[in-house]
């Protein structure tokens, strides 16, 4: 397996089957442990390796947006779990894990617009939109 699809694969998590992304997005739920500063961090970095890793992934399979990949899954989720600044318990968890996966899976817009990019650009920012509307909406709640 190559280093690009080593990473976008997440070693092999993105042939789980059933849903390959929902398996690499609690593959970092252990994450939210480290706390809300250390999930920013890593998203940032998964999305920078991801990015890399998916457009080499991509380049090598000649698909255009397999469900294999699931680096985008790590990196929004990630991106999600840095909003329990706001909820920071295992409600939190359960409340990032849950809304992250439903604007994953319906697409509403900004989602469904950056899933219609090209490459690894349109791989990678539709999750990462997503985890970040939901961190927005978990730092709302917890500051009401």
């Amino acid at each position: 397996m190559s280093p690009a699809m080593l990473v976008a694969t997440l070693g092999g998590i993105g042939r789980m089957r059933p849903g390959p992304g929902t398996w690499g997005s609690a593959a970092v739920l252990p994450a939210a442990l480290l706390g809300p500063l250390a999930c920013l961090g890593l998203a940032l970095a998964v999305a920078l390796l991801g990015w890399w890793a998916t457009r080499g992934a991509l380049a090598e399979s000649g698909a255009e947006d397999p469900g294999w990949i699931v680096v985008d899954e790590a990196a929004g989720m990630l991106l999600a779990l840095a909003g329990l600044a706001g909820i920071g318990d295992w409600l939190g968890v359960v409340l990032a894990f849950a809304g992250f996966r439903l604007l994953d899976i319906l697409k509403p817009w900004p989602v469904s617009w950056a899933d219609g990019l090209p490459g690894a650009t349109g791989v990678m920012l539709d999750d990462i939109l997503a985890g970040a509307i939901v961190a927005a909406a978990l730092l709302l709640a917890g500051g009401i």
